[in-house]
């Protein structure tokens, strides 16, 4: 991380994965790093990594769901260079009741998580940072919500996961065209495959497979750059485009075929 305008940032799911790696990236003297996660001991461990790098770290166990405790954490922040709204949760049929049978309390959870709890995490974020001073680049902050290629395909394998993903990057995208014009940006990430504790578990081939060191390098890039969607690796997304392109009939037979995501007994 090289560019000296994120010198405030907030993280959820900090814990483990893109957000650990996000937080190690971010992490230098004079940075000030707001962490987030509901797993104790591992977000312990990330705000000491952070810390050992020069940074000042305030580490907050939160359940994004919350939607009075998760404004409360962005409020009490003070000014915030960037915010990235990470903590999501994945789940499939796999294991359930058949390719088309995803638990209901499941399919209820992935949408608590990774849309209502985005929602917690960026909306008063959005809020705070419109009132801020103009940082070096011009701006007020900016908000980045982890959605997914997945958004730009409906896996029969993993529906809500789909779903909330495509929710929150059609969302973030929107937001971007009127909040840009007063000195705000919200940023759709949309990775591949990272290895995550996620992704540990899906029992089939993952193309493009990549570290969450490489991914919160790639993220940061695309937000310094001002991409409003930043989709990688090109070739799966290119691949997830084109085959959303296919004649409808033709895009279910193939999708049909398509090995299914677990399901996560935590969510159901």
């Amino acid at each position: 991380m090289t560019d000296a305008r994120f010198m405030t940032a907030a993280i959820t799911g900090a814990s483990s994965g893109i957000g650990h790696a996000l937080a190690l990236a971010l992490a230098r003297p004079g940075a000030t790093l707001h962490l987030a996660g509901r797993n104790e001991a591992r977000l312990k461990d990330a705000a000491d990594a952070a810390r050992a790098k020069g940074a000042t770290v305030r580490e907050t166990l939160l359940d994004v769901r919350d939607v009075v405790a998760t404004a409360v954490w962005i409020n009490e922040a003070g000014r915030l260079d960037l915010v990235v709204a990470n903590a999501g949760v994945s789940g499939g049929t796999g294991g359930g009741a058949g390719m088309f049978g995803e638990p209901t309390a499941q399919a209820r959870a992935i949408f608590d998580i990774n849309v209502t709890g985005v929602l917690n995490t960026a909306l008063p974020a959005i809020e705070l940072m419109r009132g801020q001073e103009p940082g070096p680049d011009g701006m007020r902050g900016r908000v980045a919500v982890i959605a997914s290629i997945a958004a730009f395909l409906n896996m029969p394998g993993a529906p809500a996961y789909c779903a909330s993903k495509a929710a929150i990057q059609r969302w973030a995208e929107a937001v971007d065209l009127g909040e840009a014009r007063r000195g705000v940006r919200v940023h759709a990430i949309c990775p591949g495959f990272v290895r995550t504790p996620m992704t540990d578990t899906n029992p089939f081939p993952m193309p493009g497979l990549m570290t969450p060191d490489y991914a919160a390098t790639r993220i940061l890039k695309g937000i310094e750059a001002g991409q409003r969607r930043v989709a990688f690796p090109w070739f799966l997304y290119a691949g997830a485009r084109a085959v959303s392109m296919i004649p409808e009939g033709l895009r279910f037979a193939l999708l049909k075929k398509a090995p299914a995501k677990k399901a996560d007994a935590n969510l159901q």
